[in-house]
């Protein structure tokens, strides 16, 4: 038996069954078997697991054509098995059709009974890279858009409400990119070159990214293992998220409140462009989760952070007017982010929307009164609808006159802006999708 591909097709009935992270799932299962698998196996266990997770909407309706089974009779064990193995024929180069389809066989023995091997076999072996190819022949759009890039229908009906067919064709493909490796250098102990250099005698290679304190590495992986990373000399975090805060622009001895801090990559950025000095009022709604924000922090030598379990939504008169400067990276949807977190596709709902941006407007409109008078405050999702983003800003300033938008500056390069009062990043190959607005209290 495969032990790479029984891991991958355990973590994916933890995501489907057991409503698992696809990221938390793929890390508990690796540790857990580290003892029985190599640097490899983990390669190959990430992109049949995150590749299925992505895909299964394509991989679905590949089964659909050649299975006399509907899907939902079909055991998640075995509807897994027959995803798994579409995947690798049509979607990867390196493994031969006989071990994709040999492979899955074995599974499906182990998982089912001797007529589910059969039925595996017998579709896979009908698999064609050309199956996945006439489905773009599909005439209607948004069935092409949904079944090409493995998008819900209703995500493509969103954001065809708000974009032309050719741009949200682009944004449901990037959205299937695999992320590269940002990493952001903490100034408080090092600086770039010195990081480039211990970079090239660890023999990473990597890349200038586009933000001053960014650098892309290539085909890294475990880097959270790295004496450089343990040691606390750079941060994991994409340059769409680390744009958040360079708007915000927080100076040392200022004080500022991150509403919505965890896991920290946007609060301990804020703390190094304050040079460690100064205070930052960090809360989380979940105590786990703040606790992730503290240990960060601890790892790169921060300690003007002050982490509280708080809920955003609920006023504080002890803060009121207290603040310089404001951080609402709020929770959402999550659609800027699906190439990391493809599950997320799958569990949310467009009846979520209304909820999630209720939540959005009590947030701003709460943490908007603990701010000082000429204070700044900026809003961030990583979403790209329109409903979470422009609509909540335009709401608030209609309902608070003593707001007005701060015009954005060109920040280092980000030439995409397609207005001054705000930037909405769309997901592409080397960030995320982000909305950000920065406003001032008068």
């Amino acid at each position: 038996m495969d032990i790479v591909r029984e891991i991958a097709l355990k973590t994916l009935y933890k995501i489907d069954k057991e409503g698992a992270y696809s990221n938390i799932a793929v890390d508990e299962n690796i540790k857990e078997n580290r003892n029985r698998i190599d640097d490899r196996d983990i390669g190959l266990i990430s992109e049949i697991t995150y590749g299925v997770t992505t895909w299964k909407l394509t991989l679905d309706e590949i089964v659909k054509k050649y299975s006399n089974i509907r899907l939902k009779k079909i055991s998640p064990w075995i509807l897994n098995i027959l995803r798994m193995g579409i995947y690798q024929i049509v979607f990867l180069d390196k493994i031969p059709k006989s071990a994709a389809v040999n492979e899955s066989v074995n599974l499906a023995k182990r998982y089912g009974h001797r007529g589910s091997s059969n039925f595996v076999n017998a579709i896979l072996r009908k698999v064609d890279k050309k199956d996945y190819e006439e489905l773009f022949e599909i005439e209607d759009d948004i069935e092409r858009i949904s079944k090409t890039t493995s998008m819900p229908v209703w995500i493509v009906e969103e954001l065809l409400k708000e974009k032309d067919t050719q741009k949200v064709e682009e944004i449901c493909r990037a959205s299937n990119i695999r992320p590269k490796t940002t990493i952001r250098i903490n100034s408080l102990k090092t600086n770039k070159s010195k990081i480039e250099n211990k970079l090239k005698e660890r023999k990473i290679e990597f890349k200038e990214g586009n933000l001053e304190d960014f650098l892309i590495l290539e085909g890294t992986k475990n880097i959270e293992k790295l004496d450089l990373f343990k040691n606390g000399y750079f941060t994991i975090q994409d340059e769409g998220a680390g744009l958040i805060p360079l708007i915000l622009n927080p100076k040392p001895n200022e004080f500022v409140l991150d509403a919505c801090s965890s896991p920290g990559g946007k609060t301990t950025y804020m703390a190094e462009m304050m040079e460690n000095k100064g205070e930052i009022v960090a809360w989380d709604i979940h105590e786990h989760r703040a606790d992730l924000v503290r240990k960060n922090a601890k790892r790169l030598g921060i300690d003007i952070i002050d982490t509280k379990c708080e809920d955003a939504t609920v006023y504080k008169e002890e803060y009121k007017e207290k603040f310089d400067k404001i951080l609402l990276d709020v929770p959402c949807m999550g659609i800027g982010v699906l190439k990391r977190k493809p599950d997320i596709k799958w569990k949310r709902k467009l009846e979520d929307m209304e909820e999630i941006t209720q939540i959005q407007q009590k947030i701003l409109e709460t943490c908007s009164k603990y701010l000082k008078k000429n204070g700044e405050i900026v809003y961030a999702t990583c979403s790209i609808f329109c409903a979470e983003n422009e609509k909540i800003i335009e709401k608030f300033l209609q309902q608070n006159q003593d707001f007005d938008y701060v015009k954005i500056e060109n920040i280092q390069n980000k030439k995409d802006m397609e207005n001054p009062n705000y930037i909405q990043l769309y997901q592409g190959k080397d960030n995320d999708g982000f909305f950000m607005c920065k406003l001032q209290k008068r």
